[in-house]
């Protein structure tokens, strides 16, 4: 479709932003004009790209995606406030190039505005049985899981920044969970701020992440791209359908499912789920949440010292 004249463009389109999407908490500090400008903006894109909206539009916390179509086909509009990480997206999506992920038509970066393939935004993997959803995400990580570029991020970097601040953070935090806890996931994080893996990662993958599709049954969307180890969103995988398991011993059963299915050894990935796990947990209570650090206590007791 990209560079393709689309035809006429269609007359301007009635636009409804869902309650939802506006009652998000993100909006509370910034971002408002670009919320009350939304409706504009789906005409203005539409136009220019010679777009009729065909749906409700759906969202996440940050982007709204319209479905519309266009020279016969269709497609997503996901539209999102302009900021660095909508370039850094549009690279991710261009990089893979629709391997295990959704593919990018169209782009206007600076506006924050991509053009995607049509993918089924009320069927992820979040409404598949959790056992399954360990088999496809484990998969997922190895679909992924190609050389990487080199001037993306190196999840050793990351791992080593963050590995030197969680002290300070448990301190400051009131001490939340047992120092044992914090000592295993800085043990884990010293061992895993070196790799010499350099295979492509996506550092945001789960099961809402991943939506059914036509090309390939299943596509990622919003990949964040680094380098380095794939294990690296395991705990995120298993923290986010941990409410699906009923006891440590259903956790470990479905962490074993997902090292299995992306070809992970079992100690390599519970360095993981140690390490991203008591991370998000101090990140979760300084944003204030209060179910996530559960869960994330949850997790860490599945696999005791």
């Amino acid at each position: 479709m990209q560079g393709h004249e689309y035809g006429a463009p269609p007359p301007p389109a009635d636009i409804t932003v869902p309650q939802t999407f506006l009652d998000m908490p993100r909006w509370w500090s910034e971002g408002s004009g670009w919320l009350e400008a939304l409706p504009d903006l789906v005409r203005a894109y539409c136009s220019r790209w010679r777009l009729t909206v065909t749906g409700d539009m759906k969202h996440g916390s940050n982007a709204a995606v319209i479905p519309v179509a266009g020279a016969g086909e269709s497609f997503a509009l996901r539209l999102t406030p302009p900021g660095p990480g909508v370039a850094e997206q549009a690279d991710a999506l261009r990089f893979w190039d629709g391997r295990g992920t959704v593919q990018l038509i169209d782009a206007d970066v600076a506006g924050g505005a991509m053009l995607l393939e049509r993918l089924a935004t009320d069927a992820s993997v979040r409404d598949v049985p959790v056992a399954e959803a360990m088999r496809i995400l484990g998969g997922m990580m190895r679909r992924l899981a190609i050389p990487a570029p080199q001037h993306v991020r190196s999840t050793a970097d990351v791992v080593a920044a963050r590995t030197a601040a969680l002290r300070a953070e448990w301190e400051r935090r009131g001490r939340p969970f047992p120092e044992s806890m914090l000592h295993r996931a800085v043990a884990a994080g010293s061992r895993l701020s070196h790799t010499e893996s350099q295979l492509a990662v996506n550092a945001d993958l789960h099961s809402e992440q991943v939506l059914r599709g036509d090309r390939e049954r299943w596509l990622t969307v919003d990949p964040e791209l680094m380098r380095g180890d794939i294990a690296y969103d395991l705990g995120r995988i298993l923290w986010t359908r941990i409410d699906d398991m009923s006891d440590a011993s259903d956790i470990v059963r479905h962490f074993e499912t997902v090292v299995s299915a992306a070809e992970i050894d079992r100690d390599h990935g519970r360095d993981w789920v140690a390490f991203r796990t008591v991370d998000y947990w101090l990140w979760a209570l300084a944003a204030g949440l209060t179910e996530d650090p559960q869960r994330c206590r949850r997790l860490m007791l599945a696999f005791p010292q």
